[in-house]
């Protein structure tokens, strides 16, 4: 299966293990509710697990094709979900050689966004496995990458997205997507400005709350125009980010951040923060880079 001519698709990165469906949900959902192509992408630099050599060691060149058999089911069993789930969407397959990282940023110069998926273990199996995909794609790539949780969280209704105000461009760019993505779902959308005060505190905290709320309406401010059936709310939370932004979006249909690309989410996503949203928000995170390419992305 090869990639087609045409809009840019959405890609998801496909697990190995078949029961882990929830980022092909997404992203076959995704794609057609924007009638997009979608591109499913698997990448092998291991054995795939549950191949096992009988006979002893194996040639190389027998691993090899072993290892590419197993990959072209794998591709197949998840095309035929896709089919199944919406017949309309034009899916395709690619199997390729390398880590997923490097494979799934290279697929991202030409993509609408990016869906992998995400599953909870110790803090060491994660710096080594999903982690180690999902951190690497989100600084680099210059779509929208989406985080899908395993397993299914439980919304809410009426459904919402959270977005992460801080007042900078990259958040301004979160907030664009975030309306589409609500419009999309005919959702609510929260826009979530978190102040979390100096150790040392301030001279003036009401002149401190009063510039966040400066900033969180001036994000906002303009940026519902074309998408005047969307209800928006307004919210400045003090408190530690990762915990106010997990909170929030414990039964949301997504949290969506904006990130700046060589490094971690900007103003209040600076580091250990931007790795502890990824690691512990319950329902789908959306990383929008500030940066060209993002204008392409909706259609």
């Amino acid at each position: 299966m090869a990639r087609t001519a045409g809009p840019p698709p959405i890609v998801v990165g496909i697990d190995p293990d078949p029961d882990k469906r929830m980022a092909l949900a997404w992203a076959a959902d995704a794609a057609d509710r924007r009638r997009l192509p979608l591109l499913l992408v698997l990448a092998q630099n291991v054995p795939t697990p549950g191949y096992r050599p009988t006979g002893g060691r194996p040639s190389w060149e027998e691993w090899n094709e072993a290892l590419h058999a197993t990959g072209d089911r794998l591709l197949n069993e998840a095309v035929a979900y896709v089919e199944t789930r919406h017949p309309r969407v034009r899916v395709s397959g690619l199997l390729a050689e390398g880590h997923p990282a490097w494979v799934l940023r290279e697929q991202a110069e030409n993509a609408t966004e990016v869906v992998l998926g995400s599953w909870r273990l110790s803090a060491l199996h994660e710096l080594f496995t999903s982690a180690a995909v999902t951190l690497p794609l989100i600084v680099h790539a210059p779509c929208p990458v989406v985080v899908v949780p395993e397993p299914e969280h439980i919304t809410q209704q009426p459904p919402y997205f959270v977005v992460g105000v801080d007042g900078s461009p990259a958040s301004a760019t979160a907030v664009d997507v975030a309306f589409e993505e609500a419009a999309l779902r005919n959702a609510v959308l929260r826009t979530l400005y978190v102040w979390h005060p100096p150790m040392l505190g301030v001279l003036d905290e009401d002149a401190a709350v009063r510039e966040c709320r400066r900033l969180l309406s001036e994000t906002v401010a303009g940026r519902g125009a074309s998408h005047p059936e969307v209800e928006l709310r307004h919210e400045l939370v003090r408190g530690h980010p990762v915990q106010v932004l997990t909170e929030a979006s414990e039964h949301a249909l997504g949290l969506i951040v904006g990130t700046r690309g060589h490094g971690g989410f900007t103003g209040m996503l600076l580091g250990s923060v931007s790795q502890g949203v990824l690691h512990h928000a319950r329902c789908p995170v959306i990383a929008v880079p500030h940066a060209s390419g993002h204008g392409g992305r909706r259609r």
